[in-house]
């Protein structure tokens, strides 16, 4: 059955999305790749709602956006996360000044007919550590090209991509981002990593062995700390809060559902969707402006709010909740993955303040 294109975060079609999402969500494990659910959003328009009207997208403001992902989350979260990171890339792709990028890609990439992906981290937050950079770039110029060698640690469906907006740094300590075709033997993606919990999103490292880049498949640099350039996703901020208020209001919906057959969950149930809803407030008003915005408090918040009501909804289904395959304890595991995802440092050490009992 056909979706209409949603191109309103109101539209009647995105409760039949999410439906269908929700009932696609119960496959994990990196043979589970979302490839139906992302077909779906494709249909429905979703990869449009990030891009301007003048690329083709529907041009939704940052408050909209926030609310097709709170929904999208609540319903799916391994396909909204792999959603967060396709249009991280086509966000780069459009909003580059490399405009015959954006003619290349962005109509195919907007229907859903290829797949984009991010490899940044290790430029933002992953092996900041090392001294050397793990991916690196030599510029050949005779041929004009650059050419790519070590790896980006985290990238989510590189098996799946047709193109990967990726980072590297060259000798000068200069940064460049790129739109690498996939279909070349020096780039070479893992199949995926089991993880605790979205491994359906196909996360793995992906490396590079004599990786050309065509001086034209530039999107950005060579320049100094590239990432501060453009227009790309939303990386550690209100994005990931997003998604993790998005699965606690399914946590609060479970919990609501089961308080009208139980009361004994009537106080608790109110109790979260009453706090799943003042989160979601605050977050609307930081994604409009309306207020200013701390997005370390924000993250805060919304970790332990996605903590405390998917733990919730586990202790109310009880033993049923335990049992591989139910939603509650997919969300739990899900959880725990706002504590690593471009989890800032305050953020972090909080967490584990309160953990130690220090605070």
């Amino acid at each position: 059955m056909t979706i209409q294109p949603i191109k309103t975060p109101d539209s009647p079609q995105l409760d039949e999305l999410c439906d269908r999402l929700a009932r696609l969500a119960v496959a994990q494990g990196v043979q589970a790749w979302p490839a139906e659910a992302l077909r779906l959003c494709g249909q429905a328009g979703v990869y449009r709602w990030f891009i301007p009207q003048a690329l083709g997208g529907y041009g939704w403001d940052d408050a909209d956006q926030t609310r097709g992902y709170l929904r999208l989350a609540a319903a799916n979260l391994a396909t909204t996360f792999v959603i967060t990171q396709r249009s991280g890339a086509c966000r780069r792709i459009a909003g580059s000044s490399n405009t015959a990028m954006a003619e290349r890609w962005m109509p195919r990439l907007l229907s859903g007919e290829v797949f984009a992906t991010v490899g940044i981290s290790h430029l933002t937050t992953s092996r900041q550590h090392v001294s050397k950079p793990v991916l690196t770039a030599t510029y050949d110029g005779a041929s004009d090209v650059y050419v790519l060698n070590g790896f980006s640690p985290w990238v989510t469906g590189g098996a799946h991509a047709d193109v990967l907006v990726v980072g590297a740094t060259l000798d000068d300590g200069r940064q460049l981002l790129a739109a690498v075709d996939c279909q070349q033997s020096g780039v070479r993606p893992g199949p995926g990593t089991e993880l605790v919990a979205l491994s359906a999103s196909c996360t793995d490292r992906v490396d590079f062995h004599d990786a050309v880049v065509a001086a034209d498949q530039v999107l950005a640099g060579p320049i100094e700390n590239v990432m501060r350039t453009g227009n790309g996703g939303n990386t550690g901020g209100l994005q990931t809060s997003t998604l993790a208020i998005g699965l606690a209001q399914a946590a609060a919906d479970f919990l609501r559902t089961e308080a009208g057959q139980r009361s004994d969950l009537e106080a608790v149930a109110q109790r979260l969707a009453a706090d799943v809803a003042d989160a979601q407030s605050e977050l609307l008003a930081a994604a409009e402006g309306s207020v200013e915005c701390n997005v370390a408090a924000i993250r805060g918040r919304a970790n332990r709010l996605v903590l405390r009501s998917t733990q919730a909804a586990l202790t109310a289904a009880k033993g049923a909740g335990f049992v591989a395959g139910h939603p509650v304890g997919r969300w739990c595991q899900e959880a725990l993955f706002f504590l690593v995802w471009s989890c800032p440092q305050p953020v972090l050490q909080s967490h584990l303040c309160e953990l130690a009992g220090l605070q």
